[in-house]
This record gives structure tokens, sequence and C-alpha cells, in this order.
């Protein structure tokens, strides 16, 4: 059926005795392509029916709703016949021209080489086997080469129609916002850069890192609740801290803290992002691809620049979090009552083990990221260079579980030693004397308090990140 299909959309437009230069004549081939998607018979096609019928042809394509957009030029969000065919042949004559820009020796093919070469051009470096990955998602015959036939067959019903349209497709990148992970977004392209639109990625992210927050608040207090005040002696569980802490301050005490912590979302992630461009800059050769070893390092600076930056706010949404009813009443009374009973140094309480902690959180992060990103590419992408969101959310999902296990105890250490001043009773005692003590009264597990509801966060906190990503990028008009 697929073959049938893209044939009679190419004889329509190109027209097989003609030469490619000839203007196509009106298409019945599209009129039958047309017929197959309008199910309900009422002489347009909208959003619902170009995605369930594409998806029954097993055409690939793209967003369908930036296809209706771009066509519908009567905005009765539907296209007529006219307006299908119109948008066909315009999309086709902007998808050769790309090609052309591709086929840089003119042969009327495109090899890896020269995609190598064409995002070189753009300042984008990959390598001789990343292009060849590429080329192998559009190449249909095996040939390693793409011909334009290929090129519009792949790209037909995907309203990407520039190159670098294209480059944004071929390398999708995320920035989402899934709790405490410290990772940076993969780097965005110059393009990208100059025309604006990696703040609408960071602010799409920031937003979706927002809502997601707000909606795992209650189990970011659990861990918090059971970090500082469970052991072995007082042992805490979920449904029995929800308890206490509903009982204490009523349903909204859940939400403590959270203000300060949605708040320090914005500038934690333009503070890290513009931290780990300029750190990437310094490690790497001039022009030069930024290496695993580059990225690791700029990261983990990154990511400690930005805490340093934003720390005090840190230890706010600590006290905020375990605050009794009354205590403070709200982010500047806190900050206040802080400055004036414990000094400026008090707002850098645990500052040294969460340093610490981002060292071995973002490089097992990374490399456990990276290594399964390569691996689903290897054993499940023989058709596509792209992973996708999906693959990409699963892929940072695991790799930030297993960046926790590996920093959550200087993540307790440091929260205990923010809240030491706010407990009655309580001893300030140094990061190696506090771990020394919690060792030797609970245990090694006693470094892993809270780890259930901190594990139980991540998978609604990606959940949400990810819907309210998608809406925020619609909604600033950024294309798939």
């Amino acid at each position: 059926m697929y073959n049938i299909i893209y044939k009679a959309i190419r004889n329509a437009a190109f027209g097989e005795a003609r030469c490619a230069n000839s203007e196509p004549e009106a298409p019945n081939s599209y009129e039958e392509l047309f017929e197959k998607l309008d199910v309900n018979r009422d002489g347009k096609v909208d959003i619902a029916e170009l995605r369930a019928g594409l998806a029954a042809m097993g055409i690939a394509f793209g967003s369908v709703e930036k296809i209706v957009s771009s066509g519908d030029t009567d905005k009765d969000e539907g296209l007529s016949f006219a307006e299908f065919s119109k948008y066909l042949k315009e999309h086709e004559k902007k998808l050769r021209l790309t090609f052309k820009s591709l086929d840089k020796n003119n042969d009327g093919t495109i090899d890896s080489m020269e995609i190598k070469q064409s995002l070189a051009d753009l300042g984008v470096n990959i390598t001789q086997e990343e292009a060849e990955k590429i080329l192998k998602s559009i190449d249909v015959d095996g040939t390693m080469t793409v011909d334009w036939n290929e090129w519009q067959q792949h790209f037909l019903f995907n309203p990407v129609d520039n190159l670098q349209d294209i480059i944004r497709y071929w390398k999708h990148s995320t920035v989402l916002d899934i709790g405490d992970s410290l990772t940076i977004p993969d780097e965005f392209t110059e393009e990208e850069k100059t025309t604006g639109l990696w703040w609408k990625q960071l602010m799409s992210g920031a937003v979706a890192g927002a809502v997601s927050r707000t909606g795992t608040a209650p189990l970011d207090r659990m861990k918090v609740f059971m970090q500082v005040h469970a052991s072995k002696s007082n042992k805490i569980s979920l449904v029995g801290g929800f308890k206490q802490m509903i009982k204490e301050g009523g349903v909204t005490s859940l939400w403590r803290g959270n203000g300060v912590n949605v708040i320090k979302i914005a500038p934690e992630t333009a503070i890290k992002f513009m931290a780990y461009e300029q750190y990437k800059k310094f490690l790497s050769a001039e022009g030069g691809k930024v290496q695993t070893h580059e990225r690791f390092i700029a990261g983990s600076l990154a990511g400690a620049t930005a805490q340093t930056a934003i720390y005090p706010m840190e230890v706010m949404k600590t006290r905020l979090t375990l605050r009794k009813t009354g205590q403070y009443s709200g982010m500047f009374d806190c900050a206040k009552k802080i400055l004036k009973k414990e000094g400026i140094k008090a707002f850098y309480k645990g500052y040294i083990p969460n340093i610490l902690g981002i060292i071995p959180y973002a490089g097992i992060d990374l490399a456990v990221y990276e290594s399964l990103k390569n691996a689903w590419l290897s054993n499940y992408a023989k058709d596509t260079a792209n992973p996708g969101v999906i693959v990409l959310l699963g892929c940072g999902t695991i790799s930030s579980t297993c960046g926790q296990l590996a920093s959550y105890p200087l993540a307790l250490i440091r929260t205990r030693m923010q809240a030491q001043a706010s407990l009655e009773g309580s001893e300030q005692l140094s990061m190696s004397r506090l771990a020394k003590k919690i060792v030797e009264k609970d245990g090694i597990f006693g470094l892993y308090r809270g780890i259930l509801p901190n594990f139980m966060k991540v998978i609604p906190a990606v959940s949400i990140s990810y819907v309210v990503y998608e809406y925020m990028k619609t909604g600033l008009g950024i294309s798939k």
C-alpha cells in the first residue's frame, strides 16, 4: 500500500517521463491519497484523520499539527483537497532545495561525507559513524547513498523543510527537569542559539520542572522528613509520616518548601547552561568536538557553579520544608530569621557534601545515560538515527536513579547539616562527624533514609515533565 501511494505521489508530482524542471500537472494521485485520508467524507482532512491515515498506511510523518496549520489557509482546522495538494507541492519544492544544498558534488545523490560536511559547515560536528547512521535512516535501497526519491519519501509528511530544521530533527534533544538531576542538556546547534530557540527550550524545561516538582512535592517533603527525623529508634513509615504531617499542619503542609524549590529552577537552569557553555569552550580545542570527558568536567563545574549561586535557597527550602506551623510566615521571613539568629554562614550549611555529591552523581549519570542511549541506538535503531524523547527520558530516568544511589548519602548529610540549627537540642556537627554518628546509630542503611519516596517521585515527575514540556514547546512555537 505504501509503495503504491508513494509512487503515485512521485509520478504525479514529477512525472516519470518528464524532466525535473517541468511543472507538475494536477495530480490524480493526490486525489486518491486525499480520499483515503478523508474518512468522514466531509471534503477536508483534519489532524486526527491525517494522523490515523498516515499511520495506517505506514507512512513516516512528523508533527501533523504543523502540517495542517501550515496548509490550512482558510483556518477551518482542516485541509481541503486544494490546500492539501498545494501544501505537498510547496513542501516538495523546499525539500528539493535542501536536497541540492546537501548534494555537494551535484551527482543527484547524498552520501555520508556530504552529510558530515554540510553539518560541519553549520557548526555541528559529527563522526563518520553518526553520519552513516543518519544516512541509513533514509536509505531505502541499501546503497549507502540517498537519491531524491528516497529523500522525498522520507520527508514528504514531515514538516521540516530546511537544513536547520532537519538538523534539529536528527539531533533531537531534551532539557526536561526531573527533580534533583544535575545533568546538562545536549548542546544546541548554532542556529538554535542565534535564533533564540535555546531560551524557549530552557523556559519549557523550567516550567515543566516547576509543575513536576509541585506535583511531587509531598513525596519530596516526606524524603526530607525521613532524612532528618527517621532512625532505628524513630521509625517513620510513608503512611505514618503523611498522617503526622497532615495532623500537624493540614493537607497544605505537604507542600511546605515547594515555593522556594520552584523559584530556584529558573536561575539554576540558566546559570548551569551559561556556565556549561563557557566551561566547554575553555576545555575543548578550538573548533573541535567536545569529548565525553570534557563534557563530564564541564557539566560538573557548571553544576557546582549553579549550586554555589543558588545554595542559600536550598537551605531555605529545607528549613521551610521542616518548619512547624507558624514558625515562618514565608521565604523572606525565613531568610531574615536565619540571618539574624545564625549569621550569613548558615546559608551555606552542608555546602561541602553537596558539592562533593555532584562529582559521583554527574559522572555516573552521564556515563550511564550515554551507555544506555548508545546501546539502544545499536540494537533497536535500525531505521532511525533519532532515539526520540521517550527513549531519552527512559535513559535519563535510569541514569538519574543510578546517580542518586551513589550520591544519596552525601545528599542526606547535606540535608541534616542544613536542618541542624532548626532542630531543638541538635549538635552542630561537621560532615565527617555527622556521617560517623549516623553509621554508628543506624548502620550503613541509615545513610539511605528517605530514598524510597525519592525513587517513587521519579516516574510521576518524568511523566508530568514530559506532558508539560510538550505543551510548552507547542505554545512557544517550537517544532518537534
